[in-house]
């Protein structure tokens, strides 16, 4: 959509006057951005949407009239424009956040801070690199997570899955994750017999509200990382944001490391860091997933990891992708072994282990 020599257009909305006119002086810093409109509520935010068709809007949550949820959930259906979330820095704000994100927004920034926003130069580079890759999303109106179908395709592997081997999933993902591991997650049925690790790009506060929500949603168990703790089969374990998540042998058993060493390919936690520490576990194989996500975070680890051990790497494809950038990456450099669209993510990878019992 927005290509070097045509303009990107937004539309920003916030029942703030204050906000809208700060956004807008700091969105329009990069001559690429031209803001198109600004709007106050979530009804004129449709309005506006319908009329100046912007390549990309900015979306306050806690708005009169209409909040962003609402307005974020129409525009998502009707007109497939792309929406950036700003999100307050609170706990209930991490909350409505991940909502909106399963709803259809492609992504969320927060919402600075009035002393530090003034000129503050990494905030604004990070709200422009946002709505640059936003603009270029793949807007997929909500899926309806319904898991009755799912759970059905999955039970019948269920009975199936012994702990054959010692096994680790390994799950990379950035922008769009939090909706597509809503579909992923709830899938796996409660006997997987092998823990699964998720690096997802997000800042702190974040990642231990997206563990909480697929908890509630799904049937094996899924927390937030936490340092030191033991690696248990049939849990879900979250890297916190700006902490990179390793694992470690510690008398014998896998232990959880978390650590502020300087950020990979720009992101703590990054999924290379996570694979590369499986190298030196006594895992048998590891199923890695190379999900949604801007940039090429996952490849330099699943290289790695394929040159040195048993290793099955899943992509998710383009088409269900809201940024193909991440699974992209590992494809082309001939590091995947399958490339499957979401609604098989959990099947396949349920499949590689119940399938052995056939001998296959």
């Amino acid at each position: 959509m927005g290509n070097s020599n045509k303009s990107i257009k937004v539309l920003i909305v916030d029942d703030s006057s204050f906000m809208r006119k700060i956004f807008s002086d700091m969105i329009s810093t990069d001559s690429i951005f031209e803001v198109v409109g600004r709007a106050r509520n979530g009804k004129e935010a449709i309005e506006k949407a319908e009329q100046l068709r912007p390549d990309v809007i900015t979306m306050d949550v806690e708005m009169p009239i209409m909040n962003g949820i609402e307005a974020l959930k129409i525009i998502c259906q009707q007109e497939k424009i792309p929406v950036v979330m700003v999100s307050s820095l609170t706990k209930e704000g991490a909350y409505e956040t991940l909502k909106a994100l399963e709803f259809g927004a492609v992504d969320f920034i927060q919402k600075p801070s009035t002393s530090t926003m003034l000129n503050n130069e990494s905030f604004q580079k990070n709200l422009h690199n946002k709505l640059r890759i936003a603009s270029k999303a793949n807007v997929r109106p909500s899926l309806e997570i319904n898991n009755k179908p799912l759970r059905a395709t999955v039970e019948k592997y269920a009975e199936t899955l012994t702990k054959k081997q010692n096994s680790i999933v390994a799950i990379a993902i950035s922008t769009g994750g939090p909706k597509a591991l809503q579909y992923v997650i709830p899938q796996i049925p409660a006997t997987f017999p092998y823990p699964i690790l998720i690096v997802q790009h997000m800042p702190p506060g974040f990642t231990k509200s997206l563990a909480e929500r697929l908890n509630t949603t799904s049937a094996v168990s899924v927390k937030e990382a936490e340092n030191g703790e033991i690696v248990a089969p049939g849990n879900v374990y979250i890297a916190p944001g700006d902490y990179h998540m390793e694992v470690e042998v510690v008398n014998k058993t896998h232990q959880l490391r978390l650590h502020q060493n300087t950020a990979v390919n720009g992101h703590r936690p990054s999924a290379d860091p996570m694979l590369r520490s499986l190298l030196n576990c006594n895992y048998q194989e590891v199923i890695c997933v190379i999900m949604t996500g801007m940039g090429s975070d996952g490849t330099a680890g699943l290289k790695d990891l394929k040159k040195r051990m048993k290793t099955m790497a899943i992509a998710q494809d383009e088409k269900s992708c809201v940024v193909f950038g991440m699974p992209k990456s590992a494809i082309i450099e001939g590091l995947v072994d399958e490339v499957v669209t979401l609604e098989k993510i959990a099947e396949v990878i349920v499949n590689r282990i119940g399938g052995r019992r056939n001998g296959n």
